[in-house]
């Protein structure tokens, strides 16, 4: 049982929750950027919640279901069409949806965000590399051969849908006001007037944005000590500023080590929030301690567990 890929849409991979553990053999975490839309993705299809799920940005793929049924999911602010014979409908996310044969999904757009996720029930057939079903497409690790899904593949499904079942969630991806930080390592090679500079006016994000990192356009952090330091370890949300002042966000597959000094760190409570803001959005960020960031981490793991418990 599969699916064929009518078209690939951008940056189509399969993601899970990541790869842990490797970072000292030089191995990014990568994972979906969004993990609370993926959760949601497989907590309405009954399927385990580190399933692989189809991760896309912007725009998302066509798909046509090749045989029997299947029950499906799109997560996120996401546009989409289910064709079904002759018949077009207009998708609603986070309400499952059943594809016959010689069906169709087509996922037109993602709406003022940049990631959304789809899957079938029963999820697909895939091995593990490295302990993950996740694809890092620059090392190209991961199921698929380490690539990013194209035209004409045709993507296995572990199970055939056994029964009929229809699962909602009304799920609202809130709005930011702000980007929560706590300093970074190198937060004092800093000039006082870059430090209120940085928490007291508004960066954009700009196109050149990807997986691995978010640059922002801006106030030109002005460096005190030298520009390059010393390669050292890097985490995901960690902002680095190289020499020209532009900060850089590293996002889920950013590289292991880094020589930027890095003025502060997104907490984890706020990361799904900055990996859906699109080139052009506007970002200020507010300084909390790390007691603070720990308060919040538990809080938003709450909120998350409350939100699969409603499905």
């Amino acid at each position: 049982m599969s699916l064929k890929v009518l078209r690939s849409g951008l940056n189509t991979t399969f993601q899970d929750l990541g790869r842990p553990n490797y970072y000292h053999l030089g191995i990014p975490f990568s994972g979906a950027m969004d993990s609370r839309n993926f959760l949601i993705t497989n907590k309405l299809l009954s399927n385990s919640l580190n399933d692989a799920v189809l991760e896309f940005a912007y725009q998302g793929p066509k798909l046509l279901i090749n045989e029997q049924k299947v029950n499906c999911v799109v997560a996120g602010n996401v546009n989409f069409l289910i064709k079904k014979s002759s018949k077009i409908f207009k998708g609603e996310c986070y309400k499952t949806f059943e594809l016959n044969k010689d069906d169709e999904v087509d996922i037109i757009s993602t709406i003022n965000s940049v990631y959304g996720y789809f899957s079938v029930s029963g999820g697909f057939e895939l091995k593990k590399i490295w302990g993950s079903y996740s694809t890092h497409v620059k090392s190209e690790l991961g199921p698929n051969n380490g690539k990013k899904i194209i035209q004409g593949d045709n993507l296995l499904i572990n199970k055939k849908l056994t029964s009929n079942y229809q699962k909602k969630i009304n799920f609202l991806n809130r709005k930011i006001e702000f980007i929560r930080v706590i300093k970074g390592t190198n937060f004092d090679f800093f000039s006082d007037e870059s430090k209120n500079y940085f928490f007291n006016s508004s960066f954009e994000v700009t196109n050149l944005t990807d997986r691995m990192g978010m640059r922002l356009d801006g106030y030109k952090l002005k460096n005190l000590k030298n520009g390059n330091i010393k390669s050292e370890g890097l985490v995901k949300g960690v902002i680095q500023v190289p020499p020209d002042g532009r900060p850089i966000i590293m996002l889920s597959d950013h590289g292991t080590i880094g020589g930027y000094p890095k003025i502060g760190v997104i907490i984890s409570a706020d990361y799904n929030k900055i990996v859906q803001l699109p080139p052009s959005s506007k970002i200020k960020f507010k300084l909390v301690d790390i007691f603070e960031a720990e308060k919040l981490f538990k809080l938003y793991s709450i909120e998350t567990k409350n939100i699969l418990n409603q499905i």
